[in-house]
């Protein structure tokens, strides 16, 4: 299962609940339907899941995954950071044998 850092715990959890942002709100990341950028991802603020997409949600957090996106971020970690200018910019890396899930979003 995707595991999440502390710090984008907390990036998700503060985009989400920012003003204009409907209650239930998550980032929502699914495979991108660009021919000519097969794997590539695309996140979102969305209202809410759409039908098939695996919610993960904790500590104020709400994360859905498209099917495709399930897949492949199932041994991923996700980090994020925001820079002095205000942009936030998630990274994913290879979960290790010893990373062990971080507080936050569940399945």
């Amino acid at each position: 299962m995707l595991v999440f850092t502390p710090t984008a715990i907390e990036v998700v959890r503060t985009i989400t609940s920012a003003e204009g942002v409907p209650d239930g709100a998550g980032l929502r990341i699914a495979a991108a339907t660009d021919d000519q950028q097969p794997g590539a991802l695309q996140m979102s603020i969305a209202p809410g899941p759409e039908e098939d997409d695996q919610v993960l949600a904790g500590e104020g957090a709400h994360v859905f995954l498209d099917p495709l996106a399930a897949v492949y971020l199932d041994d991923k970690i996700l980090d994020a950071e925001v820079t002095d200018g205000g942009q936030v910019a998630f990274a994913l890396g290879e979960q290790q044998e010893q990373d062990q899930p971080a507080p936050g979003p569940q399945a």
